[in-house]
């Protein structure tokens, strides 16, 4: 009887697992807003695993700029990938790219996409006008999802009536080398969908990771504290506790970090750090870590934002 039951189990638990994975979306068709550094290397790496995928952002130039700048990066792949075989790499470059097509309106194509992945300003005005636009358009199983890396998903989710259908997707930059993507579930986020994002990160060859709506997810959420706290330590120079370039060093040599805080800092742009930290100390403003910095706000209102302008911490020639 119990070697009955043990079968029956298996057996139900089984077509279960059958059952919830037919329900999963496979995501071939893609659909990307924002032809930025983000934009352009979700829709690269979408490409090249097989999706077509269709580009958007407000202008022709804009856009043309960025399949550009796929091409440039899919040949720096294609020269690695195919060192002994430049004509397979030829070859694999024409193919990706022909899967990429590009349009300034982005309601005309959403109607027969699987997934739309936004990757504009980090704005939640901006966000929402557009997601709640593209809802109207959708087709009932398309899925959205937002790469934000500083606003809550639910916030941007309920601009739409498929809260069900919407989620994060954070990747990370550069987005072709990058390996890690968190894939954010909402407290409405159906398991279908984040089950069918988590498949759709593993086919882009992605390691996925999943995280509840958090301020920062997981990487932001202890990366930005660290780096802020550089800040401060910095910031207390007059009390010799460090300066910025022992900082940098102590953390490169006693951590085995790449870069230190701050040559991260402005890699990343001051602005943008500055962005996410005003978010979290207006969603918080009591919790000490997300404090802002006045060295900080002083660089960023003198349009000192790091290496894109010239100087931030440092000064770039």
């Amino acid at each position: 009887m119990a070697f009955v039951t043990r079968q029956f189990v298996r057996a139900v638990s089984s077509s279960s697992t059958a059952s919830a994975s037919a329900k999963k979306i496979v995501i071939k068709h893609v659909t990307v807003i924002g032809g930025g550094l983000m934009g352009a290397g979700i829709a690269q790496v979408a490409a090249a695993t097989g999706h077509t995928v269709v580009l958007v952002d407000q202008t022709e130039d804009i856009l043309t700029k960025s399949k550009k700048g796929i091409e440039e990066s899919l040949r720096k792949v294609a020269k690695k990938k195919f060192a002994e075989n430049p004509k397979a790499g030829e070859e694999f470059v024409e193919k990706t790219l022909s899967s990429v097509s590009i349009s300034t309106d982005a309601a005309s194509v959403v109607h027969s996409t699987d997934l739309v992945v936004e990757a504009i300003v980090e704005n939640l005005k901006v966000k929402n006008e557009l997601f709640k636009r593209l809802d109207k358009f959708a087709a009932e199983h398309t899925v959205f999802a937002s790469n934000t890396s500083s606003l809550q998903i639910t916030n941007i989710a309920n601009a739409t009536t498929r809260q069900d259908r919407f989620a994060g997707l954070h990747f990370f930059n550069p987005v072709p080398l990058m390996k890690l993507v968190e894939v954010i579930k909402t407290p409405m986020t159906s398991q279908k969908t984040f089950e069918s994002l988590i498949d759709f990160s593993k086919t882009l060859g992605k390691h996925p990771v999943s995280c509840k709506d958090t301020p920062g997810f997981i990487v932001n959420r202890l990366l930005v504290p660290y780096l802020m706290e550089a800040v401060r330590l910095y910031e207390r120079v007059s009390d010799c506790d460090a300066s910025k370039e022992d900082i940098d060093v102590a953390m490169k040599l006693g951590a085995g970090y790449p870069m230190g805080p701050f040559e991260l800092l402005d890699y990343v742009g001051l602005d943008t750090t500055k962005f996410i930290m005003d978010g979290w100390h207006e969603l918080d403003a009591q919790n000490p870590l997300f404090q802002p910095s006045a060295s900080m706000n002083k660089l960023v209102a003198e349009k000192k934002l790091g290496k894109k302008t010239g100087e931030g911490f440092y000064k770039y020639k």
